[in-house]
């Protein structure tokens, strides 16, 4: 029974699409880019073109075997590809090529950590099958909203028709939002250490279908509906609990469920009807006559097998035992940033710091600067560099921001050292240096001077901001703050 829907318990399955980042479409060899001009990547086969035959990407069956190992499943020796008919406004030949009764995996399974009452408790999710399908292209809401509610008339983008797509379809063991959103954010974790896809939701390379049912605790599940194309973690739960909650309402007063597809209206925070669920028999499956069976040979699975990388389960483990906050440690693979990491520990660094570095800064200036971390330039030897600098007092924490910042402005072209020579960022630590500062600083400043050898402590934090701003901030606070002691006590008298 789920507490906050008063008798009722709450069923949820998952739909999660994952575009695979290949080169080249699922059936022809248009590009995969995403952001180009539209209907500029399109070719006979994606626009669907009389007589234009497909022909498999090698290389999206690779991938779509390694996320269905990594996710526990069971490889088909054979499957097919089928034809799945209705109206596709965006897909131009009228039919999704995909796979229907035996898809590529089978059963397979994902452990979710999930936070409650304190404590972390670890969830199973079922997974029913991974199949292998392409994309539809994209449709444009023009109007005043960018909406299709609200919106006079649509455009289509046929760019992102026929791009590599894997439906990862989840068993409804879920009984909350919070596992929902766990899960997703495992999924996508994985996917991103396969490097299969850069699962930005963002930028719909990951695309989440929520099926939500209610039913008293005991009974049969209940009519569910299916929530479309929610494009963030946080939209899933909030949409889940909205859902349930207006399905035990309806059911409350009398009504009945109906089985349709919703739409989730971020900005309202609710689920309006957007067409009625079809079922199985109206998409009409029938193999795709022009394609072949695929055969998977116990050979070829145990290859791909053996390239199956530290999984994000056993990275946290590990991150954990040395030292690294989970927290941390979850923002570190979610923004595939563990490479990073582990290349800046095997440079010298220790694993907690660079962590704080990547879940915060870094984490922080790429979401300002809206760009991938590939796109950066960034390496671990960088980060490791930048640490050994705070450490070694060559920069505050404040100027290794500023380092930090040129560092991934300039593309790593120029890392820490030499950016923060160029740009004098440097800490002056040197005694010398700073004591010919500081005994300007206390000759001009004999009142304060005076109110510190009496005993006010707080009087000395005057003159160390007059030092910091004498030198621009480069002064090491800390050797800042004791030479000053020595100078003034030295004068005492």
């Amino acid at each position: 029974m789920t507490p906050w829907l008063e008798g009722y318990e709450l069923v949820v399955g998952l739909e999660v699409h994952v575009e695979l980042s290949t080169a080249t479409k699922m059936w022809c060899g248009c590009a995969t880019t995403f952001g180009d001009e539209p209907n500029t990547n399109v070719c006979a086969v994606c626009s669907g073109q009389p007589g234009a035959l497909p022909v498999p990407n090698r290389r999206a069956v690779h991938d779509a075997t390694l996320l269905g190992l990594a996710l526990g499943g069971s490889i088909a020796p054979r499957c097919r590809f089928h034809r799945k008919n209705y109206f596709y406004p965006d897909l131009a030949k009228n039919y999704q090529i995909s796979q229907y009764d035996v898809p590529l995996v089978t059963e397979g399974r994902l452990e979710v950590e999930v936070e409650r009452d304190g404590e972390l408790v670890t969830e199973v999710v079922g997974i029913e099958r991974l199949h292998m399908e392409e994309d539809t292209g994209k449709s444009l809401h023009l109007g005043a909203t960018g909406r299709l509610h609200g919106a006079d008339r649509s455009a289509i983008d046929y760019n992102r028709s026929g791009v590599p797509l894997l439906e990862v379809v989840s068993h409804p063991d879920i009984r909350d939002p919070e596992t929902a959103q766990a899960y997703l954010r495992e999924l996508q974790a994985i996917v991103r250490t396969l490097g299969v896809s850069d699962a930005r939701m963002e930028e719909g390379s990951i695309r989440c279908d929520a099926n939500v049912s209610v039913r008293r605790p005991g009974a049969a599940l209940g009519t569910r509906c299916e929530i479309k194309n929610l494009n963030s973690v946080r939209s899933l739960g909030r949409a889940i609990r909205f859902e349930a909650l207006r399905q035990v309402q309806v059911l409350d007063e009398g009504g009945a469920i109906v089985m349709e597809t919703r739409h989730w209206d971020e900005e309202a925070g609710v689920t309006r009807t957007l067409r009625r669920k079809e079922t199985v028999t109206d998409y009409r499956y029938f193999p795709d006559p022009d394609l072949v069976e695929m055969t998977t040979t116990s050979e070829a699975v145990e290859a791909v097998r053996a390239e199956l990388p530290e999984l994000p389960a056993a990275a946290r483990a590990r991150l954990a035992a040395a030292g690294v906050p989970r927290a941390q440690a979850a923002t570190v693979l979610a923004g595939g940033m563990l490479g990073l990491l582990d290349d800046a520990v095997a440079a010298g660094a220790s694993a907690p710091a660079v962590a704080n570095w990547l879940a915060g800064e870094v984490t922080g200036q790429l979401s300002a600067q809206d760009v991938a971390i590939e796109a950066t330039g960034l390496t671990g030897a960088h980060l490791a560099e930048l640490v050994a600098m705070v450490d070694d007092g060559t920069l505050s924490s404040t100027m290794a921001k500023q380092v930090l910042g040129a560092v991934l402005e300039g593309g790593g072209v120029e890392g820490p050292r030499a950016v923060a020579a160029a740009r004098g960022l440097e800490q002056i630590g040197d005694d010398d240096a700073l004591g010919a500062v500081i005994d300007e600083v206390v000759a001009a400043n004999p009142d304060a001077a005076a109110a510190v050898r009496a005993g006010n402590e707080k009087a000395i934090g005057a003159l160390v901001g007059q030092v910091m701003r004498a030198t621009q901030g480069r002064a090491d606070p800390r050797r800042t703050n004791e030479l000053l002691q020595q100078a003034i006590m030295a004068g005492e008298g």
